[in-house]
């Protein structure tokens, strides 16, 4: 496998990663999918669908990135994300992360500290063309409610 491509894909999903680090706007993120129109284009946080609007279904083609994005937006934002321990696998086209940043949900204003990791699968123009996120769905939720201060308290 030649280096170049490796170092092409790293250099893909550090750009990718870095434009939400640095908070830039919606189509500045979506510049770093693929222009594929199909809907083989697929953005995926794990998690019960049932816990937040984001959760558990799969957002599909271009639009639907979008509308990701767009949900994402409106429950929640964040600071101090930062990303490290970048894994390539270039025989596939994939690379790992792991991201660490301070989410807050927008409604109820309660924060939490949160580790989490992308897997990023890319074509051959170095697009993104996967985005799958495992987060702390649990911690999203109880915010969500409005809970999550209470049960740090009662952990306090």
């Amino acid at each position: 496998m030649p280096h170049h491509k490796r170092a092409d894909l790293l250099a893909a999903a550090t750009a990718f990663c870095e434009s939400f680090a640095q908070k830039q706007p919606p189509d500045e993120i979506l510049s770093h999918f693929s222009t594929s129109t199909t809907d083989d284009i697929v953005a995926f946080e794990h998690g019960l669908k049932e816990l937040a609007p984001f959760l558990g279904r799969e957002f599909r083609g271009r639009d639907g990135v979008r509308e990701y994005f767009e949900i994402i937006s409106s429950c929640l934002r964040y600071d101090g994300m930062r990303f490290a321990d970048y894994v390539v696998d270039a025989a596939e086209d994939r690379v790992a992360v792991r991201g660490a940043a301070r989410f807050t949900w927008t409604a109820t204003g309660e924060s939490w500290d949160e580790v989490f990791a992308y897997a990023l699968r890319f074509d051959e123009q170095r697009k993104v063309v996967r985005y799958e996120v495992w987060a702390d769905s649990g911690a999203a939720y109880l915010a969500s409610q409005g809970r999550l201060k209470e049960l740090k308290a009662e952990g306090a």
